[in-house]
């Protein structure tokens, strides 16, 4: 592998890119990693890990009030912003820590710049020429804005982890898991929390039952939510904001945060005049070892647009490093995929839907259960959970298992290895359930819903 700089250059320290380059050099591999921003990507900076800590901040206020129920007095509740910004501030500059003496610990060379792509095996960053034997793109994506008078007004989600201050009343905009994230975060700390989305059901790339089901318990909750709403405009007046509808309704707020999508991070990388393909969305076209149309560039994570989780990217990275210097053969199973929204409640799936098991050609038995937890049978919140199990009919076997509850993410990951397994509803029928708690019902669910 002699005559380049490098054997692997990587674009992006990211989850995806990181993972990639630090197996390359565990297999002797001389590996450097490109990064113009921060370390550990968006997962770590401006994604799930400050997002999961917010979320945890919103869910304090709600359990003090639940704690009544049980003989707790809480005489005062008071919030401090800064408080929590500082906290989530110093663990992303622990996590930046552990990053950097990673790549350190690896033997990886992190160069600091903006990088581009000049050639099938060069890369500029900041006017400094690299050569490298294979080139890893693994830039992630970033949120959008919407083409509207007014846009110039709105947020984030990014912007949302730097916010001044806390906003009284807030509007979010779109009906995916950022958006039922945020709207739940803001609402948990007290802000007056209008959710717009233009559908008529939440979480639209989910089963229908979750996001209905979680559109009742966000609204019990006291999120407002507008479905079949467009905002057609954001109008400003002083300090205060205005979203203005299709219907020419306006929506009074201080802060309006979009979230309805994100887009690959591939503008001016230079990937195009290399012969690297683009889909119409700017996402590079891979096949199923990771590799561009230009043989030695190759993509993972977010950039790639195929499932934008952390685990899957780092899966992919791993998977790279294999093939290119490991003699790797494995290929990326997408299938039985566990992933979590931490809404309140929060939601979590593995597996199909009912209508992808449909779509798919299946026959399927639907078993569905929605009750008061027994912590909530005292706290007197009136706060429900939905657990529900898609199996075919033919072979038996569990395709999807759905939840929305508090803790829906812990409690199916283990879940998610059954169906890795190919459990099959006999086999959940057979296993003791663990009592009193919600999981269990997973195990002791008999009744079929009516077709």
């Amino acid at each position: 592998m002699s005559g380049y700089d490098f054997d692997l250059f990587t674009i992006g320290a990211g989850s995806g890119g990181i993972r990639a380059s630090r197996r390359a050099a565990a297999f002797g591999a001389r590996v450097a990693v490109a990064e113009q921003r921060f370390l550990g990507g968006t997962c770590v900076n401006i994604g799930c890990i400050p997002k999961k800590l917010f979320s945890y901040a919103a869910h304090f206020k709600k359990d003090l009030e639940d704690s009544r129920g049980y003989g707790w007095s809480i005489h005062q509740l008071t919030f401090d912003w800064r408080s929590l910004l500082d906290a989530k501030n110093r663990e992303i500059e622990r996590l930046n820590g552990v990053y950097r003496n990673l790549l350190n610990q690896s033997g990886v060379e992190l160069i600091w710049g903006r990088a581009t792509v000049t050639g099938p095996n060069t890369v500029d960053v900041d006017g400094r020429t690299f050569t490298s034997k294979y080139i890893l793109v693994a830039t992630g994506s970033s949120p959008t804005l919407p083409e509207i008078e007014g846009a110039e007004h709105c947020i984030t989600s990014d912007d949302a982890f730097y916010l001044d201050k806390l906003p009284k009343r807030v509007v979010v905009v779109g009906g995916g898991y950022i958006a039922v994230e945020f709207a739940s975060i803001f609402n948990g700390l007290g802000v007056d929390t209008t959710l717009v989305y233009r559908g008529d059901r939440l979480l639209k790339n989910f089963d229908a039952d979750l996001g209905n089901f979680l559109a009742e318990q966000m609204s019990k909750r006291g999120v407002r939510i507008r479905f079949d709403t467009t905002i057609r405009k954001v109008d400003r007046d002083g300090t205060a904001l205005s979203c203005v509808t299709g219907d020419e309704e306006r929506l009074s707020c201080d802060t309006v945060l979009y979230a309805t999508g994100r887009l690959p991070n591939t503008a001016a990388l230079g990937l195009e005049s290399v012969g690297v393909a683009l889909a119409a969305n700017g996402s590079i076209v891979v096949d199923d070892v990771f590799q561009t149309a230009q043989p030695s560039i190759y993509a993972v994570g977010d950039v790639i647009h195929r499932m934008q989780l952390t685990p899957v990217a780092l899966a992919e990275g791993m998977l790279v490093a294999d093939h290119l210097f490991n003699n790797g053969a494995e290929h990326m199973d997408y299938d039985g995929v566990p992933t979590a929204i931490f809404s309140h409640p929060n939601v979590a799936i593995v597996g199909l839907s009912e209508e992808e098991a449909f779509q798919s050609g299946y026959t399927v038995d639907v078993y569905r259960s929605i009750f008061t937890p027994l912590k909530h049978t005292v706290s007197s919140s009136g706060e429900k959970v939905l657990l529900k199990l898609i199996v075919d009919r033919e072979s038996d076997r569990v395709l999807g298992v759905h939840m929305v509850g508090d803790d829906a993410g812990e409690l199916l990951q283990g879940f998610a290895v059954a169906i890795k397994c190919r459990a099959t509803k006999a086999q959940f029928d057979t296993t003791v359930g663990i009592h009193p708690t919600i999981a269990e019902e997973f195990v002791t669910m008999r009744t079929k819903v009516a077709a």
